[in-house]
């Protein structure tokens, strides 16, 4: 029987980056990961270092502990992206949205090596083909989308990962701006809190993204992780937090028109998160029909996988 495919990370310290990589040591696939000399200086905000604690010399050394294979490289060095795709059979990117047009470098170095049977550009969100977002979020979501129709007219095989809301986003402070935790008197609640969202954790995101590496029947096609405990609304949720707590939050619902306001007032990173809860939270971009021809469901593909529920991932603030 022939080995598992090699899978190489790009960006494999960042927020998303790290569960691949322990995604794929735990699923047995020879994993690498790409590691430039000096690391990228890009203010993360708070709420993704309180939700991804472990610095990137941490994170690096238990690769390394753990038999990731560390390659130096850098993506604007095109050599070096070639020769560390040479030594792969799968090109997992997880870059950060400032890096998103900058794919087109990995797809040359893809095209170049000839030898790739799988190429996950950095997308980790809603599907782009399927929103109706705001800015700032929305440009963020059309160069993704530029990067698919490169990748389509390049030839190179593909799979776009569609997962919606990070639990480190979205859920460990119930959507509010400038907290860490879920909120105990007051929230503030988008629109009328009725319309369903996608939940996941980074981990679960990390096994879903190895498993449709692992999968033929993903190739050429995107996969959407919307799993049956965790497609719940907002108030759903709030309910949910207010049993475990034994107390019930003020609610405060915001309209459209005042969301909108806010993002253009706010400043970043709250204007980009304002954007993107107002992207699942009113304009409904969770809530679509598969297409069998183009979309695999996770939940239905990957029955067996255990993943985090909502339930269980609130217990952890009570």
């Amino acid at each position: 029987m022939a080995g598992k495919d090699r899978i190489l990370v790009l960006g494999p310290t960042g927020a998303i980056g790290r569960h691949i990589v322990w995604a794929s040591v735990k699923a047995g696939n020879p994993t690498y990961v790409l590691v430039r000399d000096t690391p990228a200086n890009v203010n993360k905000p708070r709420l993704v270092t309180a939700a991804n604690p472990e610095t990137r010399d941490e994170l690096l050394q238990n690769f390394q502990n753990s038999g990731v294979f560390l390659i130096q490289g850098d993506m604007n060095d095109h050599q070096s992206l070639v020769n560390a795709i040479k030594q792969v059979d799968v090109v997992i990117c997880s870059f950060g949205r400032l890096l998103i047009e900058d794919q087109v470098k990995i797809i040359a170095a893809i095209k170049e090596a000839g030898n790739v049977k799988r190429f996950f550009p950095s997308e980790f969100g809603l599907d782009v083909d399927r929103h109706d977002s705001v800015e700032p979020v929305r440009e963020v979501f059309e160069e993704k989308a530029k990067i698919r129709r490169v990748i389509e007219a390049e030839g190179v095989p593909y799979t776009y990962l569609c997962c919606h809301a990070f639990t480190g986003y979205f859920l460990r402070n119930l959507a509010q701006i400038d907290i860490t935790v879920p909120p105990r008197d007051k929230i503030f609640i988008q629109g009328d809190g009725n319309v369903k969202g996608a939940y996941v954790t980074e981990a679960d995101v990390g096994t879903f993204t190895i498993e449709a590496a692992n999968d033929p029947n993903a190739l050429n096609k995107a996969v959407h992780i919307r799993l049956p405990a965790n497609y719940l609304t907002l108030n759903e949720i709030v309910s949910m937090w207010e049993k475990k707590i034994g107390k019930t939050l003020e609610k405060i619902y915001v309209p459209e028109e005042e969301v909108l306001k806010q993002i253009k007032e706010s400043s970043f990173p709250n204007n980009y998160l304002l954007a993107l809860y107002h992207s699942q939270q009113i304009r409904k971009d969770a809530v679509y029909e598969i297409d069998p021809a183009r979309d695999i469901e996770a939940s239905e593909a990957y029955p067996y996988v255990k993943y985090s529920t909502v339930d269980e991932y609130l217990n952890q603030f009570v």
